[in-house]
Formats: C-alpha cells, sequence, structure tokens
C-alpha cells in the first residue's frame, strides 16, 4: 500500500476534504488490511507519478488535528486515476503543470473508500441491534 496515495484517496472522500487524525487513521488501516486488490491499486497510481511527495506538494495542509486535500491535490489525484492516452506526455510533467496553475475548483469522482466506509456502518449497525435484543432478553 501507498501511503501518501491512500491519504488523497482518503481524504477526498470526506466532506470538504478534511478528515481528524483519528478518522483518517482509522480508515487508512481498513484499508490496509483490505487485501492485495488495494495495495496493487494504489502501486499503480504512485508509479504515475513517481516523484509525489503531498507534504512538500502543497497537496494537503495539517489544520484543526486533521488533515485537508486542497485543490491541486484533487487535481493530481485526478492525474493518476485517469486512463493514459498512448500519444501523451508523461504525468509528471502534468504535475509541474498543475502546480504552476492550478484550477480554482476541481471535482473528484466517487471516491473508492465510500462502499468501504457504507460496508462498516452497516455492520455497526448490526452488531448494536443485536445487543438490543441481547438486553432486552436478558
Amino acid at each position: 500500500m501507498n501511503f501518501q496515495v491512500t491519504v488523497l484517496k482518503v481524504l477526498v472522500s470526506y466532506p470538504n476534504g478534511f478528515a481528524a487524525m483519528a478518522d483518517l487513521k482509522r480508515d487508512m488501516a481498513i484499508l490496509a488490511t483490505s487485501g492485495r486488490d488495494w495495495s496493487e491499486h494504489t502501486k499503480r497510481l504512485a508509479a504515475r507519478v513517481p516523484e509525489l511527495d503531498i507534504f512538500s506538494q502543497g497537496l494537503i495542509e495539517r489544520t484543526n488535528g486533521g488533515w485537508r486535500i486542497t485543490d491541486k491535490g484533487r487535481a493530481v489525484l485526478e492525474i493518476m486515476e485517469a486512463r493514459p492516452a498512448p500519444a501523451q506526455e508523461t504525468e509528471l510533467s502534468l504535475v509541474r503543470a498543475i502546480e504552476e496553475s492550478t484550477p480554482a475548483t476541481t471535482m473528484s469522482p466517487m471516491p473508492s473508500i465510500a462502499p468501504v466506509r457504507r460496508k462498516r456502518e452497516r455492520k455497526r449497525r448490526q452488531r448494536d441491534a443485536v445487543r438490543r435484543r441481547q438486553a432486552s432478553a436478558s
């Protein structure tokens, strides 16, 4: 699993791109233990931008006990997720172009963390229902 790509993917799944550190750590732990598919996916994405450094490139910012993805971070993530065209320039030069002129607002596609979050919430509700049934039965 590539840490920096995972951070970008997790942050983009939150409203306004902000996650408290506890939430970020929890989601990353879920993804880290989700199997080889996620690990291979993040490696492929990271290979498209080999000099990725989310901190020094200003792709995320640290604020109020958590991290927030910036517009530049959203744009770089979109580049990583885009299907490569055979005759296009390399992704690294695209990242440099984005660093020079970051668009004001960039919409991101539906992140892949959402299904994991829904599944986790469904399991939590099921556990709570079982506990309520057990408490009322005794």
